[in-house]
């Protein structure tokens, strides 16, 4: 399976223009016969708690329309953040586009404790079920707990996939904790972080692929946009950076 995680810088609180945005990245991914990407965490808004509110919605908005179709025509799986409203608050979640069937939302189960005043936690895992492989996403903070990379591996996750805004410091986190789970567990880790600022901290990008075995194959770096895809058969990686071109 090829799978490819993006580095966007995405524009503050413009859904449309992100959207655009995205579109070029899933477009450049289908050139390298991908079948699935992911997009950073809350992509489509940007790591922005004080504006979620007022941009939140859900899977079934017609803005998102677009993603469904575009999935269905090339039978490419497509994970994106965007903040989703409930009747008591906003999550931090992920929308998944799978070829011809119903949209999915996964929400971030383990939100950071400055992230309190504005979202609640999500509840339930959820594992992207392809032909060969079953990945599972995790956004940001999550991603850092053993607890949750442990019950994704006993769900039967082959791949983690974290879906994160992250400085200078989380990365730092990340490089340690990351390639001990993939060792553990057996299964690659890819993190697609985004670049630019984000709220009140820069993201620095970065964006990473381990093997099963821990090793880093593939990495961005912290200024510039663009793809990484991952083949977990041959664990070759391919890297991409998108220009304006």
């Amino acid at each position: 399976m090829k799978i490819c995680i993006s580095q966007t810088k995405p524009i503050k609180g413009n859904v449309s223009a992100n959207i655009e945005a995205h579109i070029k990245f899933i477009e450049l991914a289908l050139i390298l016969n991908t079948d699935a990407i992911f997009f950073p965490e809350l992509s489509l808004t940007g790591y922005e708690p004080e504006l979620a509110k007022k941009l939140a919605t859900n899977h079934d908005d017609i803005l998102l329309n677009i993603f469904q179709e575009t999935s269905d025509k090339n039978n490419i799986i497509i994970g994106l953040g965007l903040p989703t409203a409930t009747e008591s608050k906003i999550r931090i979640s992920m929308i998944i586009f799978e070829p011809n069937n119903p949209r999915q939302t996964y929400s971030k189960q383990q939100i950071h404790s400055d992230e309190f005043p504005y979202f609640e936690n999500g509840d339930g895992q959820v594992i992207i079920k392809t032909n060969d492989k079953n990945i599972a996403p995790a956004i940001c903070y999550e991603s850092l707990q053993h607890t949750h990379s442990e019950n994704a591996f006993k769900l039967g996750a082959d791949v983690y996939l974290a879906s994160v805004a992250k400085p200078a410091n989380g990365i730092k986190k990340a490089f340690d904790h990351y390639p001990k789970i993939a060792k553990q567990y057996a299964m690659p880790v890819l993190m697609s972080n985004c670049v630019g600022f984000c709220d009140n901290f820069l993201s620095v990008g970065n964006s990473s692929v381990w093997t099963k075995e821990g090793k880093l194959v593939g990495q961005l770096d912290d200024k510039t946009e663009g793809i990484l895809l991952f083949d977990t058969e041959t664990e070759e990686i391919d890297k991409r950076i998108l220009t304006n071109d």
